[in-house]
């Protein structure tokens, strides 16, 4: 059985952060680039166009979309294959419980769920660190994160951590020790 890991949490709660030290722990973990249709940061997505989306709608391989940042994300079909057709080990970033929904419900895998936190305050903070332009934005996104949570208090994690609390060597050890009970 295939597995994947997602790792959910508001805008700079540690995606970014923990998927590098789970990436230098095991290549064979790899960040699954989402199609990105819009403008603003490409590192760590797939640049697309709306022509593309266009035609992964039509052939139903669009498994997750979402709408920020006056972009357009994508979860589709044909790039997780990819991943998993070269024996790596999908690390896909989400912010919203529907897509955790259906990302499970729609790509069979067996998923690790994997709930990100760190407080309002420290996403401002790192937002304004790595130079973000668009922290007011990243706020509200972080408010709508705590808001889906709140809205959706039966989902279950593998694992929650406090990125604020643990350097992410240590958090990418507890996600490959707990992958390792999965599938």
């Amino acid at each position: 059985m295939k597995t994947g890991i997602i790792l959910y949490g508001p805008p700079a709660s540690g995606k970014d952060t923990v998927t590098a030290a789970l990436v230098e722990q095991d290549p064979q973990l790899v960040q699954f680039a989402r199609l990105k249709i819009g403008e603003g940061r490409s590192q760590g997505y797939r640049m697309g166009t709306i022509e593309q989306f266009h035609q992964l709608e039509a052939a139903g391989d669009v498994i997750y979309r979402n709408d920020r940042y006056n972009s357009i994300y994508l979860v589709d079909r044909p790039g997780l294959d990819a991943v998993f057709a070269a024996g790596h080990t999908p690390i896909v970033h989400l912010g919203q419980i529907a897509g955790i929904n259906a990302l499970v419900a729609g790509y069979p895998a067996a998923w690790l769920t994997v709930h990100l936190d760190c407080p309002r305050e420290v996403t401002e903070q790192r937002s304004v660190l790595r130079g973000d332009t668009d922290t007011l934005a990243r706020l509200a996104a972080w408010d709508a994160t705590a808001a889906d949570l709140q809205a959706n208090p039966d989902v279950e994690w593998a694992l929650h951590l406090q990125t604020e609390q643990q350097p992410a060597v240590e958090s990418a050890q507890a996600i490959i020790k707990t992958l390792g009970q999965v599938g």
